[in-house]
């Protein structure tokens, strides 16, 4: 049976996005070439190119005046608030896991390939995006997910903390470890911009990030089939650099757990850790913050 909230919830969302729509953007910091020189500096010259053919290793190699026409390119992309189609089309190659049946689609693991010149502007945005994030404070404290100085390493070691910790004091603890499948192909792109929105995001951003989200395409073959091209109607770019911090902002919004439960994040992934003298409670911790995140 269909939620008799989800019209409202959609009504409400869509009614939303179409008055912000209509704003005069908010106030734009555009780019400049040595800002696009130090991207260039940080691309990983190991990465395979996407459609257009063109490595990264390329793009290392490029005068400084060509640097200043993409420099150039890249502001009238925020400047128009719209990104190219070209760049929204990815390849995405399909790898056979080790003693995997190679029958079975489950036993591919897919590998997207995006445009490289569209990556490099994506490293533009990004910066845009998290120094609002940062400036705003809009991440919560138990996501490490893509934030400097929250790697994984460092999110294991806090896990592995606090349950030595407990056990010092005598008592037990529990987890639950949440992982959502497809997290990122599920995304509701109109819902992530609402979000966007109540967060008091500059509109220029909200803008280009759903230009960047709709209308695109993929083509992708498996071994010898011939490769064919698809829309997509939802979720985040796979293998886009801006993908994970727009996701942890649209999944931000869980409920915040008592003082017998604490969350560790990592994007989409989700640890639920209780602790208790007693089994019993322990169970029931955990039961209800489940049921209150559902």
């Amino acid at each position: 049976m269909t939620d008799p909230l989800v019209p409202a919830v959609i009504e409400t969302v869509d009614m939303a996005l179409r008055s912000y729509l209509l704003t005069p953007a908010s106030e734009l910091k555009l780019t400049n070439p040595e800002e696009v020189q130090e991207a260039i500096r940080g691309l990983n010259v190991g990465k395979a190119p996407g459609p257009n053919g063109i490595p990264n290793r390329a793009l290392k190699h490029l005068p400084q005046r060509k640097v200043a026409l993409l420099a150039h390119i890249f502001n009238a992309i925020i400047f128009t608030r719209h990104f190219p189609t070209v760049w929204k089309h990815s390849r995405v190659i399909c790898i056979l896991k080790l003693k995997k049946d190679p029958a079975l689609p489950s036993s591919y693991r897919p590998i997207s390939l995006l445009d490289t010149i569209g990556k490099l502007f994506e490293k533009v945005l990004l910066a845009r995006i998290s120094h609002e994030v940062s400036e705003l404070g809009l991440m919560r404290d138990e996501q490490f997910g893509f934030r400097p100085r929250h790697s994984t390493s460092l999110q294991l070691a806090c896990l592995v903390e606090r349950v030595t910790r407990k056990f010092g004091e005598k008592r037990l603890t529990g987890a639950v470890f949440l992982d959502v499948a497809k997290a990122f192909d599920i995304v509701w792109i109109d819902g992530l911009l609402y979000k966007l929105t109540l967060l008091n995001f500059p509109s220029y951003i909200v803008h280009t990030i759903s230009s960047y989200l709709r209308s695109r395409t993929l083509e992708e073959s498996i071994q010898t089939t011939t490769p064919f091209r698809r829309g997509l109607r939802a979720g985040m770019a796979q293998g886009g650099l801006i993908s994970p911090v727009p996701f942890s902002l649209y999944v931000n919004h869980m409920p915040s757990p008592s003082h017998h439960v604490e969350l560790a994040l990592y994007v989409d992934d989700m640890a639920i850790i209780a602790t208790s003298r007693k089994p019993t409670l322990l169970v029931s911790y955990l039961e209800s913050y489940l049921n209150d995140l559902q």
